[in-house]
């Protein structure tokens, strides 16, 4: 992966790249304000303003395939930052109130690549295809049903249904979800119920397999939307292609502990190896929070776990694209950032305020990798 760095009026850029000749290129951006004392317009602007040249220049030909916004006060800033990009809506885009923790209002994270098609489907999903592959992405799916039980289940059933209308299912094309939940530690019960059961109709079982996924603490604008759902999908894979990652000497399934989802997957093309790591924090392999009240120690282990699953997909962490960090508590903040700093100086990341599903854990991080491979029985990305 090559790691490069970008400043431009009132905004600093990280990017990642990974090329191989004459196939898909990948990219993943992290876009910072840089003068927390500007106001939310003003912050607003020059984050867009440099995505804008990033693409017109140093990126020239990339597309973007995912976007995701992260607002310190989204009842307040969502509106004005749709109406200034409703014209350049360019792909899935999520929308979030995690606050960065660098003191600033608003940061960006976009995945692209270059040689895809793209267009929005009728159905809400954003279609991206290259060769024998058609990706789906979705990105800020939500409902003001009752309880965060009825959003979660209603969101599932939707999404299940949006990809049956294209002749995808949850269990074999659904490669990575994010689940979002304003206040955390009251709703999350709510929302692992209803994933639970929607899974078992879906063929989502111990027995079979679960879906990557990220749950955690973020707010929409709408103070009704308690459950909030991004979501990736492939078509076009066959099951040799996909490697769920368990790291059994670190961790263990999810199921133990009455949740449902995979630690990571990996994924094999012709050219490279796609990783998804999920929401990941200082827990060992029976399912214990580890160096409890300890933000530095749990980092360590965090560190530690992502790297077991990384390892058991024949990865590193030279080969992350990107990097987001949760933190519950801002007083955290100097502490976690220096560690990362020093030991992912060049990764593209961003730290948010983000309370994790437990409420003893302080941190909790997800990445995506990727490696060149070469495998003549797949077809390239």
């Amino acid at each position: 992966m090559k790691y490069t760095s970008y400043s431009y009026p009132h905004a600093g850029v990280e990017v990642s790249a990974f090329i191989v000749d004459g196939g898909v290129a990948e990219y993943h951006v992290m876009i910072h304000a840089a003068n927390p004392r500007q106001t939310y317009r003003e912050q607003m602007d020059a984050v867009l303003d440099a995505y804008s040249a990033l693409l017109k220049n140093e990126l020239s030909g990339a597309v973007a395939v995912f976007k995701r916004y992260f607002l310190s006060d989204a009842a307040n800033q969502a509106e004005l930052l749709l109406a200034a990009t409703a014209e350049s809506s360019d792909c899935a885009l999520s929308i979030i109130e995690q606050p960065p923790l660098d003191g600033t209002k608003i940061a960006l994270w976009v995945y692209l690549q270059t040689n895809v098609h793209t267009k929005a489907l009728s159905n809400g999903l954003y279609e991206v295809t290259h060769g024998a592959y058609r990706q789906l992405w979705m990105g800020g799916s939500s409902n003001r049903a009752a309880n965060s039980e009825y959003q979660m289940r209603l969101l599932l059933n939707d999404y299940t249904m949006q990809l049956m209308e294209q002749n995808c299912t949850l269990a074999a094309n659904c490669l990575r979800t994010w689940i979002f939940v304003q206040n955390v530690d009251c709703n999350y019960a709510g929302v692992v119920k209803a994933r639970n059961e929607v899974f078992v109709t879906q063929n989502l079982t111990e027995k079979t397999h679960y879906i990557a996924s990220t749950g955690i603490g973020g707010r929409h604008a709408d103070p009704k939307v308690l459950v909030m759902l991004d979501a990736f999908a492939i078509e076009g894979l066959n099951p040799g292609q996909i490697n769920y990652l368990y790291a059994r000497t670190h961790l263990n399934p999810t199921y133990e502990y009455g949740v449902s989802f995979e630690r990571g997957t990996a994924v094999d093309y012709g050219d490279r190896r796609q990783v998804l790591i999920s929401g990941t924090a200082s827990i060992n392999n029976r399912g214990e929070v580890v160096h409890t009240g300890d933000v530095r120690r749990q980092t360590e282990r965090m560190w530690e776990n992502v790297e077991a699953l990384l390892k058991e997909a024949g990865c590193g962490f030279e080969d992350m694209g990107h990097v987001i960090v949760y933190l519950r508590d801002t007083a955290d903040y100097a502490v976690v950032k220096e560690m990362f700093d020093a030991r992912f100086p060049e990764v593209p990341k961003v730290i948010t305020l983000a309370p994790v599903c437990r409420p003893g854990w302080l941190v909790e991080m997800e990445c995506m990798a990727v490696k060149k491979a070469g495998n003549a029985a797949y077809q390239p990305f």
